[in-house]
């Protein structure tokens, strides 16, 4: 074979075995969709958009926002798992209620939150606060705790499902302190809040962007939050660790997830991605106004040991508290 025939059958061929790393590097190369388990209007749903919004600016593709409510989550999370793991397929997760139910429902799921899903960054948190109706007489954590113990079965509280951070907040809370309290179930948390403002249930742990408003109007009181530090949305309300109980901490926390077996590539695109608008300042502010502290940008290994943490912790409160996934 003439040589000049055998350099071009040579570069034919190269460029055959080259052709997949080539076009993965394109990524993306047509719309993305990010699934929201939740309805319309929720936290996820919020942060959701506005991640969809400013990636498919940093990705030159669309990034489309598909909501599947339902089963706490789960029927979403499922679609997801069980995509192709190309890049194209993405979940906002709220990887504290994944995690929370991940457990409840133990041996029902047809995913493992572990095993079929990868996490490509953690995006924030939204904070919780110990709220009650103004009958209740406590205006501080302390007197609330001394209350809840001196009135068994008088201290009703409402929750926004069984495996809701609101939820394992409050369960942690009658727990450590040893009160006999009643749990009044509800579908969401915009229900909840329309019977404590009403004063059909007395008390709550719940998001921040929930209750402010209410707070604010004094329809209701607050009395700490949840975070570690006290939080800007309500700077002169002190922490449930200032009030005396060290290591007290329930955030709901947000972040995006993958189909595991999803390109190293295509998650290091995603993640360094997500990571950039964390930091942009514009995006941060655009989070707060809706409730969301954002998080340093971390590597997909970290994100995926935060998600092991959220799994371990909530795995722990759920035997301690005896919580079922039908209460």
């Amino acid at each position: 074979m003439p040589q000049i025939l055998r350099r071009g059958l040579c570069a034919a061929l190269f460029a055959a075995a080259v052709l997949p790393a080539a076009a993965q590097s394109h990524y993306p190369d047509r719309p993305v969709k990010l699934v929201v388990p939740y309805p319309p209007g929720g936290a996820t749903d919020v942060i959701g958009r506005i991640v969809a919004q400013r990636l498919s600016t940093a990705l030159g593709q669309q990034v489309v926002v598909d909501n599947r409510g339902g089963a706490g989550g789960n029927i979403g999370a499922d679609l997801v798992a069980k995509a192709k793991p190309d890049g194209y397929t993405l979940l906002m997760g709220a990887m504290t209620s994944h995690s929370t139910m991940a457990r409840l429902e133990r041996g029902k799921l047809a995913y493992d939150l572990q095993k079929d899903l990868t996490a490509v960054q953690v995006v924030g948190y939204v904070p919780l606060v110990f709220v009650v109706h103004p009958s209740v007489p406590a205006t501080s954590f302390q007197q609330l705790v001394s209350f809840a113990k001196a009135n068994p079965k008088k201290l009703t509280y409402a929750s926004s499902g069984a495996g809701a951070p609101q939820r394992m907040a409050v369960e942690m809370f009658r727990v450590q302190s040893g009160a006999d309290m009643i749990h009044v179930p509800y579908k969401g948390s915009g229900p909840a809040m329309t019977d404590l403002v009403g004063g059909q249930v007395l008390m709550a742990a719940e998001t921040v962007p929930a209750a402010l408003q209410q707070i604010k109007a004094g329809k209701l009181r607050a009395l700490a939050v949840t975070t570690p530090q006290r939080i800007s949305m309500l700077a002169d309300v002190p922490t449930v660790e200032e009030s005396g109980w060290k290591g007290f901490e329930v955030v709901s926390t947000f972040g995006v997830m993958a189909p595991a077996g999803t390109p190293a590539d295509v998650l290091a695109r995603l993640n360094a991605e997500i990571g950039k608008i964390m930091q942009d300042p514009a995006a941060k502010e655009q989070f707060l106004q809706q409730g969301v502290y954002t998080l340093p940008p971390q590597t997909p290994p970290e994100a995926a040991g935060r998600l092991r943490a959220e799994m371990a912790k909530w795995s722990k409160v759920i035997d301690e508290t005896g919580v079922k996934a039908d209460d």
